[in-house]
């Protein structure tokens, strides 16, 4: 913690933020961590003779950004035309190792993106049918809740507007949360759960053999 930093360290820090130096390169002369630096130079006023020499720096490094952003968007996509059925299986198997519920088959999330690719592959590898979800929205005070049922049905592929529980929570997140959380349920689903449940077990015992290999149970 920056209160276990030696003034003088302090002060070093302060210097170099002065003269344009970012917070990496301040860890790295320095030997303090990032956070620490950002935490003591954070009100620091760049000096104007070292303002250009900063605002390059951060332009160059954003180019860079943009360039590996590119790298990696052609990687994924030459990498990555189409996934088989047995791929998709598995990546909605390791989705809900990771976010689902180990009392009853339900998914819960925040990302959009998530819940949406985890539905498609329930329907279209699992056939679990519409009929079959049961969604609920957990929200707070401060969202537009039309606004949340709207983007909901619209990632579910659901008529939500008299088909979903809503949980209202006191608080504000509105700044992090703008359409709150997704809770996913299937119906009658204890076979889905024990073939997700074993696809786990069986990824874990290829991957990680000498680890616990218990499967979870659901009644």
């Amino acid at each position: 913690m920056s209160k276990l930093i030696k003034q003088e360290i302090k002060d070093k820090i302060v210097e170099l933020r002065k003269h344009g130096r970012s917070m990496p390169e301040i860890s790295q002369i320095l030997g303090v961590n990032r956070a620490t630096a950002w935490r003591i130079s954070k009100n620091t006023t760049i000096l104007p003779e070292f303002k250009q020499r900063w605002l390059a720096r951060r332009n160059a490094s954003k180019i860079m950004s943009e360039r590996n952003w590119d790298k990696a968007i052609l990687h994924a996509t030459t990498t990555l035309t189409e996934l088989s059925h047995r791929e998709r299986m598995l990546f909605a198997s390791a989705l809900y190792w990771a976010e689902g519920s180990k009392s009853d088959f339900s998914f819960s999330n925040t990302d959009s993106k998530m819940v949406a690719v985890f539905m498609d592959i329930l329907r279209t590898e699992f056939h679990v049918k519409d009929l079959d979800f049961k969604i609920s929205i957990r929200i707070y005070e401060d969202l537009d809740k039309d606004a949340c049922i709207r983007h909901w049905s619209t990632i579910t592929k659901l008529d939500l507007w008299d088909n979903v529980s809503i949980n209202v929570l006191k608080g504000k997140k509105i700044g992090k949360l703008k359409f709150g959380m997704c809770r996913v349920r299937v119906k009658k689903a204890g076979l889905l759960f024990k073939k997700i449940s074993a696809i786990n077990t069986q990824v874990n015992k290829i991957i990680s053999p000498h680890s616990s290999t218990d499967r979870i149970r659901h009644s």
